[in-house]
């Protein structure tokens, strides 16, 4: 992962090795039982997402778990930051890519899991890219509506359209209806108003959103502008490094840039991956 910490104002990469795979989401309801009293309420397979290579909380320990363990910690430690370390809408978290099929939404849905397991925070998992989202069908849920629809209907709530399920701590925002104005919806004073209300509502929420691809739509730019951390997917052996350093120059603007190499392979004898720093 990196982010631009020094004081020379440019990336000091820590480049994490992941897993091939994807997955969930949750509740801020105080208990399962209230969750399931909810209109709202949509229980999740988590043995058959368990099956298709997916972290749940019932997994036990796996490299996938074990990679996202990694993972998540510099992001929470800038999220948690106070002071003159604070950084503005530090706990909302952007998962991008430069092409389509890296694994983004994957390492999203992991991730959000895998904070999700934390005994003190509640997380909520946004599907924000518009033009083709995939959250609640690798979670084997239905299209429902979403972000897309509270932007566009002022008299809707975000609590009018946020799910909860069986999975404690962790909610999730479909994207809603499509618009062909999706990307000037992300870039509008409604969008920055949502987003100003996600970050401070609830103190101790992590938002993790799953974006656009960077190089293929204008979207991911409005959106990954907002963000207090931005995670960039890199497919390990695939994307060019043409390809990722483009994607890094058009968000080079945002302060704190983290890097996930997705789909490694492990080492013969070794169950978990590689890691890497770059300081």
């Amino acid at each position: 992962m990196s982010s631009k910490d020094g004081d020379n104002g440019r990336q000091e990469p820590v480049i994490l090795g992941v897993a091939e795979a994807s997955v969930p989401y949750g509740t801020d309801a105080p208990s399962a039982a209230a969750a399931q009293l909810s209109p709202r309420y949509r229980p999740l397979n988590l043995a058959r997402l368990q099956e298709q290579g997916m972290l749940t909380h019932d997994g036990g320990r796996s490299s996938v778990a074990e990679d996202f363990r990694i993972i998540k910690r510099p992001l929470l430690r800038l999220a948690r930051a106070g002071g003159a370390e604070a950084i503005r809408h530090g706990n909302l978290v952007v998962v991008t890519s430069a092409m389509p099929g890296e694994g983004k939404t994957y390492c999203a849905v992991n991730l959000a899991m895998s904070i999700a397991m934390e005994m003190d925070i509640t997380v909520l998992l946004v599907d924000a890219d518009v033009a083709r989202p995939s959250v609640l069908k690798v979670l084997g849920l239905a299209p429902e509506p979403g972000l897309m629809d509270v932007l566009l209907d002022p008299q809707l709530a975000m609590a009018d359209v946020i799910l909860k399920t069986n999975v404690a701590n962790l909610s999730i925002l479909p994207a809603g209806r499509s618009n062909k104005h999706a990307t000037e919806l992300l870039a509008s004073r409604a969008m920055n108003r949502l987003l100003a209300e996600i970050a401070s509502r609830y103190a101790d929420r992590i938002v993790v959103f799953d974006s656009p691809p960077l190089l293929i739509t204008s979207e991911a730019h409005a959106l990954v502008g907002q963000m207090g951390q931005v995670v960039m997917v890199v497919e390990a052996e695939t994307t060019t490094q043409h390809a990722v350093k483009e994607a890094l120059r058009q968000i080079d603007s945002c302060e704190h840039i983290h890097l996930i190499y997705n789909k490694t392979k492990s080492f013969p004898g070794n169950d978990y991956y590689g890691y890497g720093n770059y300081d």
